[in-house]
């Protein structure tokens, strides 16, 4: 299996039975990884990679991907607010591009628009410190994209015929 990226739709054929999904928030400084659970319903936050060097920052996520029995990535493309791409989604296509033999797997885009800010305000909500909020924003971001894809595969699922 190739890292193809691939429409959402698609993934239900890609992805093996109790095999998980990983989401990933990509930053400059930062990579946040989620995880799904088997049955692909639920995102959970995983773990924050401290950026360093492209190649080790790959070997991580390829570790991960390893360990968990993950069959796809659901990478957040950070659209502008008018749906367009700019320069930070030209990025996040380039890392796909660049981990392809470095990590085969599928890979899903999905509009991280406002996903750190909806997951920031949660955890302000919550009384979450300062610290505390920076040290887990992006994982949890990471679990945010992550469920809207889980989401939407459920959806796509109760609308196939039986």
């Amino acid at each position: 299996m190739s890292s193809t990226v691939v429409d959402v739709a698609r993934l239900i054929d890609l992805v093996g039975p109790r095999r998980r999904l990983m989401g990933v928030d990509l930053g400059t400084k930062t990579i946040g990884l989620a995880l799904s659970d088997i049955e692909r319903r639920i995102a959970t936050p995983l773990e924050t990679i401290q950026r360093v060097k492209f190649t080790k920052d790959v070997e991580r996520l390829a570790a991960l991907a390893s360990r968990f029995d993950v069959d796809a990535l659901v990478i957040g493309l950070p659209l502008n607010m008018d749906g367009s791409e700019g320069p930070r989604s030209q990025s996040t296509r380039t890392f796909v591009r660049q981990i392809k033999p470095l990590l085969p797997l599928p890979v899903c885009f999905w509009d991280e628009r406002l996903s750190t800010a909806a997951v920031t305000r949660s955890l302000i909500e919550q009384d979450v410190s300062r610290a505390k909020r920076s040290e887990v924003v992006d994982r949890m971001a990471a679990a945010y994209i992550l469920q809207g894809v889980l989401d939407r595969l459920r959806h796509i699922g109760d609308r196939s015929p039986t």
